[in-house]
């Protein structure tokens, strides 16, 4: 009875394919590959997104601090022409007093103190102007 069951239980082994070592290890490489391969180009893809975000967002500031700039500038400007009406019109004014005035009057100490004033404002606003350019 021996004889009878051994043909029987090696016929299921022959038809009962094996499969190669060298197989599975091909499919774990390729897995292994494709893995690192999705890796690195999602993280390119993460770079990429990264990079525009923050070129995005430095531009914005950029702009943002453009139009600051532009504004205090605006703004200085509008002083400094201000200030220099108003230094002109001393000048008009100290010219005609300078001319009616005698030696017994002390109105043009005061108008050049006045003066001076006014250019010592003017020298600060073109000192803010030069460091805002």
């Amino acid at each position: 009875m021996t004889n009878s069951a051994e043909p029987a239980s090696e016929t299921p082994r022959r038809t009962r394919r094996r499969t190669s070592p060298l197989l599975i290890i091909l499919i774990w490489l390729l897995l292994i590959g494709a893995g690192a391969a999705s890796a690195y180009l999602y993280s390119n893809h993460l770079k990429e997104t990264m990079m525009s975000e923050l070129d995005a967002k430095w531009q914005a500031r950029t702009e943002e601090l453009k139009a600051d700039y532009t504004a205090q500038l605006t703004a200085l400007s509008g002083e400094v022409s201000t200030l220099e009406s108003k230094v002109e019109t001393f000048n008009e004014l100290l010219e005609f007093t300078k001319d009616n005035t005698t030696d017994k009057t002390d109105n043009s100490n005061k108008l050049y103190t006045q003066l001076n004033e006014v250019k010592k404002q003017l020298a600060e606003l073109q000192k803010k102007m030069d460091l805002l350019k």
